[in-house]
């Protein structure tokens, strides 16, 4: 029986066949996967890569053109790129999509299939998009395999070997290059294994041959074998915290060219790949400062489809490639404060130097947190514009946001108090909205010049105390002031009084305060912390 030709539907036959060996290699590739992370993923990330790329290409499925079809996988591979394999595979399925389309263009209509030269052409065109996409080439990675399987392709194409024997030599060659990896590469030999992402290459390969000729490759499982106990593990304490991806569209070459220096600054394995006349970059990154690996590209082009996966936590990610599934983050001011919403369980985005949070600032905290569901407590720190538009961003890229309208610490944290993580993100944050809607809440200023108020005249040095935008209460100093709001935000009801205490403010203040609750408010419970906020010198909280 006669080998079958690469036309459309065996294109799209071979997707399907290395999704399906993907999956039955996934934890045997996995646990090759030392470099440029021990996290474990590579298998998992070139199957997730691969299915976009198949879902693509198999929407075309009554396309009789290879070269629509291939661009097709590209497409697919780009947009669901996942990891630094990934978006290597991504340009792997690029070559094919550039040779085959440049062929149809020469021939001046639709190309029926992909022989064996444009097989060699395709794998040779891959190596140099690849290195392109990585900015460096090192030995004993997928690079490697995948040079050696050009190589051996482009050998057999000149002895005129059919596609059949141009991809069983390209496969053959991508075997004998794999197991050269574990000496090329110091971490794989340490760990005693081949390359991870070689040995994917390896499995589509064989997968080519196998849908062209109906012949399954036999291939020893790869498993790690340290040469000698003493060795040491490659050590991962030291890796990056964050995987980052994203698509960026609307830059142009210099803009990606200067992207990829910052993020060589920010972090490592960069990689940003695209896919011929499509406009898009796949871009990857290792790095410590997720949101600033996003930051780095705002101003080049527009941004979707962010991925951010912990490369130190260990274990299973939700999907989407979060770290984790919801999380709370509060503005707040202060380094006591800092510590207070941290100690219950919230990311902390602390102004600087009192410079208000700008939608940009907000973005950078949000993508940080690492989380799919965001609960934001803006505390009065955060103008409207500035929050919806922070806010409209992160959820163009994934995050499901939401804004619990808290317009002070005090109600920020009456809200962190009902948060429950395993509750639905809905009722969870309809459950602090009402928590923050029930604390009534002031603060207590010092005047700094005469003036009439609503409570009288004031004069410098003067405590106000004030609810809304109103001056209530003049006292002769803080401590009088903020006793005469306690007793009016006491007036409708309530069992606790939370004080924050500002920068510059003795704390004889707050033992002053809790005096006069104890005095006048029998049954009430005060507590004082020492934010160090700036402004106000009191912020006080009623629940």
């Amino acid at each position: 029986m006669s080998n079958r030709r690469l036309d459309a539907s065996a294109l799209r036959d071979w997707a399907h066949t290395a999704v399906g060996d993907l999956i039955t290699h996934t934890d045997e590739i996995n646990r090759l996967n030392v470099f440029p992370v021990a996290d474990a993923d590579t298998g998992t990330n070139m199957l997730f890569t691969m299915r976009a790329a198949w879902e693509q290409a198999d929407a075309l499925a009554g396309s009789d053109d290879v070269a629509e079809v291939a661009a097709a996988l590209a497409r697919g591979a780009l947009r669901g790129a996942r990891g630094n394999s990934g978006v290597i595979l991504s340009q792997i399925l690029r070559g094919f999509g550039d040779v085959t389309a440049s062929a149809a263009a020469d021939r001046g209509g639709v190309l029926a299939d992909i022989g064996g030269p444009l097989f060699g052409a395709a794998l040779r065109h891959s190596v140099g998009l690849v290195v392109t996409s990585m900015g460096e080439t090192v030995p004993g990675t997928i690079v490697s395999v995948l040079q050696d399987a050009a190589g051996a392709a482009e050998a057999a194409v000149a002895d005129d070997a059919g596609l059949a024997e141009v991809v069983a030599a390209a496969a053959d060659a991508a075997a004998i290059a794999l197991d050269k990896t574990t000496g090329q590469l110091d971490v794989l030999a340490q760990a005693g294994v081949v390359d991870a992402g070689g040995r994917g290459l390896l499995v589509l390969l064989d997968a080519m041959s196998a849908t062209l000729t109906g012949h399954v490759a036999r291939r020893a499982e790869y498993v790690p074998s340290p040469p000698h106990d003493h060795i040491a593990q490659p050590d991962a304490s030291a890796a990056p915290q964050f995987e980052v991806m994203y698509l960026l569209s609307g830059c142009d070459a210099a803009g990606v060219e200067t992207l990829r220096g910052k993020l060589d600054q920010l972090g490592e394995s960069v990689a940003i790949a695209t896919t011929a006349g499509a406009g898009q970059y796949s871009v990857h990154v290792h790095a410590d400062d997720a949101g600033a690996a996003v930051e780095a590209a705002l101003p080049l082009g527009t941004l979707s489809r962010i991925q951010i996966t912990s490369l130190t936590g260990g274990g299973a990610w939700p999907a989407g490639g979060f770290a984790r599934d919801r999380a709370v983050l509060a503005v707040v001011d202060g380094a006591g404060a800092h510590e207070l919403f941290a100690g219950e369980g919230a990311h902390v985005l602390q102004l600087d130097a009192g410079a208000p949070v700008s939608a940009k600032d907000l973005l950078h905290a949000l993508v940080n947190t690492g989380a799919a569901q965001i609960i934001v407590l803006p505390n009065g720190y955060v103008a409207a514009e500035e929050l919806v538009a922070g806010c409209t961003a992160a959820i163009g890229w994934g995050i499901d946001v939401v804004p619990v309208p808290t317009a002070s610490m005090v109600q920020g944290l009456a809200a962190l108090a009902m948060h429950e993580a395993d509750r639905q993100a809905v009722d969870d944050g309809y459950t602090m909205a009402r928590a923050a809607a029930g604390a009534r809440h002031g603060s207590v200023r010092v005047a700094t010049e005469e003036a009439l108020t609503w409570a009288g005249t004031c004069q410098p040095g003067d405590g106000l105390g004030i609810s809304g935008d109103e001056v209530l209460i003049v006292g002769r100093d803080v401590a009088e002031a903020g006793a005469g709001l306690i007793d009016l935000l006491l007036a409708a009801g309530g069992e606790l009084v939370t004080v924050l205490t500002g920068a510059g403010v003795d704390a004889s203040v707050g033992e002053a305060l809790a005096q006069h609750v104890h005095r006048e408010h029998l049954g009430i419970e005060l507590v004082t912390y020492h934010t160090d906020h700036r402004g106000d010198a009191l912020l006080i909280g009623v629940e």
